[in-house]
């Protein structure tokens, strides 16, 4: 096998993982939630009121309030395609493949699109 090869195969394994990694993670954020959920009896917030921004996140993670870990869980599993999204805009760098280069660079902005009128709105 070529270097290039190798090279390659080594960027599919760690793509691979990233997947693997970023499941495990927010699988588990999200069980630590919902014994949160289960143990406090809601989430930690007034009836229609819920975490919206990263500070918030992270300040109801520091309080351990159910929602906003959960909040946090379900951030790492949409964070997680996203990643590989990256890492396949350098395996296809690495590969010269520039048509590809281009095409996922456009879905990253896409996605990034998305999740900014989402937040906005």
């Amino acid at each position: 096998m070529t270097d290039r090869k190798k090279e390659m195969a080594q960027i599919e394994l760690v793509i691979g993982k990233i997947l693997r990694v970023g499941v495990l993670v927010s699988a588990t954020v999200l069980i630590i939630g919902m014994l949160l959920f289960l143990m406090h009896g809601g989430t930690g917030y007034g009836e229609h009121q819920f975490p919206t921004t990263f500070a918030m996140i992270f300040q109801g993670m520091a309080e351990l309030k159910a929602g906003a870990v959960i909040m946090f869980g379900l951030f790492c599993l949409i964070l997680t395609p996203v990643l590989r999204v990256v890492v396949s805009i350098y395996a296809f760098a690495k590969e010269e493949d520039y048509l590809y280069v281009w095409i996922t660079v456009i879905v990253l902005v896409i996605l990034i699109i998305g999740m900014t009128i989402g937040f906005i709105k």
